[in-house]
């Protein structure tokens, strides 16, 4: 019976190495996966302790791969990607870490490109101010701080 204890937690030891291999991940996203698998909280806490000192699990670097993927491919704002790293329970620490490895001119140039590309979808738009809030919506709604959103608009308009 304890070789077929020992057998799922060495298959689930060697699922989650490949599992964190294949992309950066965090504790929270590594616990859910071992809840699934109906692992009792000791040898889930070993797994884990396991994959932190074989540096498959880094949330410092899972922070600023998050941060840098959804800033770059997804362009979201400071503001979305704090409240999503967040909800992952990532540490204030590595939040503010990653959110300052983001270069602010080419955060800026992101959002006045979005201005622009929103600017020429509402083309048929003629009310300059309902032209500027929706531009400021869009943008909010990606995540970008309100003081910065009209600067860019300012700056396309």
């Amino acid at each position: 019976m304890k070789s077929g204890c020992n057998t799922s937690f060495l298959q689930a030891k060697h699922k989650l190495e490949a599992y964190c291999a294949y992309q950066d991940r965090c504790h929270y996203e590594v616990r859910t996966k071992l809840m699934q698998w109906n692992l009792s909280i000791e040898q889930q806490d070993q797994l884990i302790s396991d994959l932190i000192s074989n540096r498959f699990l880094d949330e410092e670097r899972f922070a600023e791969s998050y941060t840098s993927g959804k800033f770059r491919i997804k362009r979201w704002g400071r503001i979305k990607i704090r409240q999503h790293l967040k909800a992952k329970f990532i540490p204030e620490y590595c939040i503010n870490k990653a959110l300052k490895s983001i270069d602010l001119d080419e955060y800026f140039q992101t959002m006045v490109h979005l201005s622009e590309k929103k600017k020429r979808e509402l083309e048929s738009e003629k009310d300059l101010f309902k032209k500027k809030a929706k531009i400021a919506r869009f943008l909010a709604s990606k995540g970008y701080e309100q003081d910065l959103i009209f600067e860019a608009i300012n700056e396309i308009i």
